[in-house]
């Protein structure tokens, strides 16, 4: 890994994110990204959705990243990320239970991201398509104790 790593979700992984959260609009939702890594590259090939209440309960969390690394590892895949969304449309920050998850999946994985979801309408910039989800912050481990955004 010489260069600037690069992230690729697929569409499905993608809706499916972006459906969960819009299905619980007034919960804080969150998943993992499933897929693999290869030079620079890191693809997300699937998003499974977790959790819209009580996203800080350990033994479920646990058992879920079980069965889902279980499950995708038999076809070659991994858990690459998460994504959260906050209970509020204008919370923006990363909460302490996110982080925790994303040092846990950074443990295993490295190049691990986690995508923040606002759904906030207000910081939402209208392109070709008004969408309710349009602002997605990724932010990346870069090797010291905090969560940084790498993209807007």
């Amino acid at each position: 890994m010489g260069g600037e790593l690069r992230y690729e979700i697929s569409q499905n992984a993608y809706i499916k994110l972006v459906l969960h959260s819009l299905k619980h609009k007034t919960s804080a939702v969150n998943g993992v990204f499933v897929g693999s890594s290869c030079d620079d590259v890191v693809q997300i090939i699937d998003s499974v959705p977790l959790f819209h209440n009580h996203l800080g309960l350990l033994p479920p969390l646990e058992i879920s990243l079980i069965m889902i690394e279980e499950y995708y590892g038999a076809r070659g895949l991994g858990i690459v990320g998460y994504f959260h969304a906050n209970e509020r449309s204008d919370d923006v920050e990363l909460g302490n239970v996110a982080k925790n998850i994303g040092d846990h999946i950074y443990r295993y994985f490295p190049q691990a991201a986690i995508l923040l979801i606002t759904k906030s309408l207000k910081l939402c910039q209208r392109g070709k398509i008004g969408s309710l989800l349009c602002r997605l912050v990724a932010l990346s481990y870069p090797g010291c104790i905090i969560w940084k955004t790498f993209m807007n």
